[in-house]
């Protein structure tokens, strides 16, 4: 083979080569640009969600929204304090408990509500309302059975006035609704622990609340 024939040959395989190097570049592209366009999306949710809560926070409550929120801050507070009186003041066991369980439950209740409201604009109520005020200072004056029995039938009240208005809330579909879907079984619960001391209370002939 002549020095003109190897040359012109070298050269062709070289050729071969850049091209074949060049598909092989422009084949793989494709899988290399691939993470980066289906994890755009994923990058681009939490921002669009985030946007969406930001919204929600800074939309302002409702002249209803805000009664109600006022009125379940209050609540939480009266039932706090109401539920560390009966541990306190109560000499059943179940009355100590229940007492235990108001505070605790409450408690982390009181904390969701405050938030919703400060995200909706509204001033959280930093204590009980006059009425709860007014029904914690005469049950603090009780001790022992009376105090069980006027402190159950009092929460009993209380309970089933709450599960109302959280009802009537999770039915509005507002924003609210949500929270006050999730709160009603922890409400029922308090109803059938306050029915069952109530009503052992008066199998027993306990006497009520003094004047």
């Amino acid at each position: 083979m002549s020095r003109k024939t190897m040359l012109a040959v070298g050269l062709t395989a070289a050729m071969a080569l850049g091209v074949t190097a060049a598909q092989a570049q422009t084949s793989t592209a494709p899988n290399t640009m691939s993470p980066n366009s289906t994890s755009q999306p994923s990058k681009m949710s939490p921002s669009s969600s985030s946007g969406a809560m930001n919204g929600a926070k800074t939309a302002k409550a409702t002249r209803a929204q805000k009664k109600f929120l006022d009125e379940a801050i209050e609540g939480d507070r009266s039932e706090v304090e109401m539920g560390k009186l009966a541990q306190k003041n109560g000499s059943a066991d179940d009355v100590k408990q229940f007492g235990q369980t108001l505070e605790q439950d409450h408690s982390q209740h009181l904390q969701q509500v405050v938030q919703m409201a400060e995200q909706m604009g509204v001033t959280p109520p930093k204590q009980p309302n006059a009425k709860q005020k007014t029904l914690y200072e005469r049950l603090s004056r009780e001790h022992g059975a009376r105090f069980d029995t006027a402190f159950a039938r009092a929460m009993v009240s209380d309970h089933k006035q709450d599960i109302a208005k959280y009802d009537r809330e999770a039915k509005a579909k507002g924003p609210l609704a949500s929270l006050a879907e999730q709160t009603i079984p922890t409400l029922r619960k308090h109803l059938q622990m306050a029915e069952a001391i109530a009503n052992k209370g008066a199998a027993t002939g306990s006497g009520g609340m003094s004047k």
